[in-house]
């Protein structure tokens, strides 16, 4: 029997009591993230960014694997295939590696600026792709947001530079990321959330272990305990069971309501980059914060408006278990 309880009707029971919009999901996805940019800082200070980039992925990839053998989970099929590698060539390969390429000639807070902008290119790609059309409030609040992550970027870490080539590798991640979000959330609103990232982990597998064992002989690594330890975290939640609560919020939306929740994401990756590494926190970034985290919650409640075709993925959801037909719950 195929695992796809993420794909069950959330009319009742536990999921219902978080809320059926996706936003709780989406804030704890969110959560999970936040740690990516401290602990990369930490990881790429004995390990090479390249490295970084691609063996997190490879880490995510073989417990994705062992997970869909446990649980025996069925197979994407015909045109899943295809989506499934734009969601890997977004989320597994895309972001990870040329974010990686950028650290190597920009700053972390010049990146930071740049993907800022996720949130709002995600919602212009969920728009594009599926049909929800968000009311002027919707855009009002995510254009303000987007546009406060970059002076809370900018407060963080110090003023723009000239542009670069690491800005087009940073452009090219934050798009390929935004389409990943966008199809992963389509993907998971038919097989699952889990087994949406799971998949694509393993169709990218492959091609992440070559990368992986070609760095490795360039340039070996060699990093303490605590580097190794950070670099875990990258590779098992950041790339792996934060996609779990994410790819739910976003397939049980509204998708562009939920994509909002991470302009939140630089404010807390500030909290913990002050906690962990000792970075300095101004009144500047205390207010930021605060702004951000007004246009997150003024967008994520904002109301979607949909045309008629706006879910194309609903005939699929088959998978749904009716009312009267509750899971049982084990004690």
């Amino acid at each position: 029997m195929s695992t796809e309880n993420s794909a069950i009707d959330t009319s009742s029971g536990p999921l219902s009591r978080l809320g059926s919009s996706g936003i709780a999901f989406g804030v704890l996805g969110v959560l999970a993230f936040s740690f990516t940019v401290p602990f990369t800082r930490i990881a790429v200070e004995g390990l090479h960014p390249l490295f970084v980039g691609t063996a997190r992925a490879v880490v995510a990839g073989v417990l994705a694997a062992i997970a869909l053998l446990v649980t025996r989970s069925r197979a994407p099929r015909g045109t899943q295939w295809a989506r499934l590698a734009v969601i890997a060539l977004g989320i597994v390969a895309g972001f990870p590696v040329l974010t990686s390429l950028a650290l190597q000639t920009t700053t972390a807070g010049h990146s930071a600026v740049i993907i800022g902008l996720l949130p709002a290119v995600t919602a212009s790609v969920v728009v594009i792709r599926t049909g929800e059309r968000p009311g002027r409030r919707f855009w009002t609040f995510s254009a303000v947001g987007a546009v406060a992550v970059v002076g809370y970027s900018l407060a963080a870490h110090g003023a723009l530079s000239a542009p670069t080539i690491g800005d087009l590798y940073l452009l090219g991640a934050v798009v390929l990321a935004a389409i990943g979000y966008a199809e992963g959330g389509l993907m998971a609103r038919e097989i699952g959330a889990w087994q949406t990232i799971s998949w694509a982990l393993v169709a990218a597998l492959p091609v992440m272990t070559t990368a992986t064992a070609i760095e490795w002989i360039v340039d070996p690594p060699r990093a303490t305990s605590g580097q190794w330890a950070a670099f875990a975290y990258l590779g098992v939640v950041s790339m792996f069971l934060g996609f779990f609560a994410w790819y739910r919020g976003l397939a049980l939306g509204p998708m562009t309501a939920v994509s909002q929740v991470q302009l939140v994401q630089p404010v807390l990756s500030l909290v913990w980059s002050a906690a962990l590494l000792g970075e300095p926190v101004t009144a500047a970034m205390i207010v930021g914060g605060a702004v951000i985290i007004g246009c997150a919650r003024g967008a994520v409640r904002s109301r979607s408006r949909t045309t008629g075709s706006v879910n194309p993925v609903a005939p699929h959801r088959t998978a749904a278990i009716p009312r009267s037909h509750p899971l049982p719950v084990s004690r």
